[in-house]
């Protein structure tokens, strides 16, 4: 018999693209805390100039306490999005909450007529929380109706219903 060594090479072989992006991930994890104190490195005036660009805070009075603000509504939107992007359990869709939660805060920060930034933002939320709410319970029933009725694990269900695309346009993709 003749063995096939070619098919035996690439069994064992998983794409480059998943360690890149995984990689880049857990150094912008492991970096986050510095992230967090460069706001420390913006002087405490109202105008912020550099080589690039002038910033003016207007309202916010000092650029280093608006970087502060809007580094403390970024990061926490970054992390939940990445956890959204790489989640495998059925509830992932829960996550679109606290990413609208955080995208709306960072839009209302660049808006220079608005004199509380958080006051309003759960009105804001109430169209995506009644659609995610229901369609998570909805999900959450069909596989406690599949427990039910099927001899199948908890595990074996969520692996069922879950929809994992390999790459990361095709997790983007699977929601438009």
């Amino acid at each position: 018999m003749k063995k096939n060594t070619e098919k035996s090479l690439w069994v064992n072989k998983k794409p480059k693209n998943g360690y890149i992006l995984g990689t880049i991930i857990a150094i912008y994890i492991a970096l986050s805390p510095y992230f967090f104190y460069l706001y420390e490195n913006i002087p405490n005036t109202r105008i912020w100039e550099t080589y690039l660009f002038a910033y003016d805070a207007k309202s916010w009075q000092e650029a280093n306490f608006a970087m502060w603000v809007l580094v403390g509504k970024v990061l926490p939107l970054t992390f939940v999005f990445i956890w959204f992007l790489t989640c495998r359990h059925w509830w992932y869709h829960a996550l679109i909450v606290p990413i609208t939660m955080y995208t709306y805060q960072v839009i209302v920060f660049f808006n220079d007529n608005i004199t509380y930034i958080d006051e309003f933002q759960l009105i804001h939320l109430i169209p995506v929380m009644a659609i995610i709410i229901p369609s998570i319970y909805l999900v959450r029933a069909r596989i406690f109706n599949r427990i039910n009725t099927v001899n199948k694990s908890t595990q074996e269900l969520e692996d069922e219903l879950t929809f994992r695309p390999n790459t990361l346009w095709g997790k983007i993709k699977q929601f438009f």
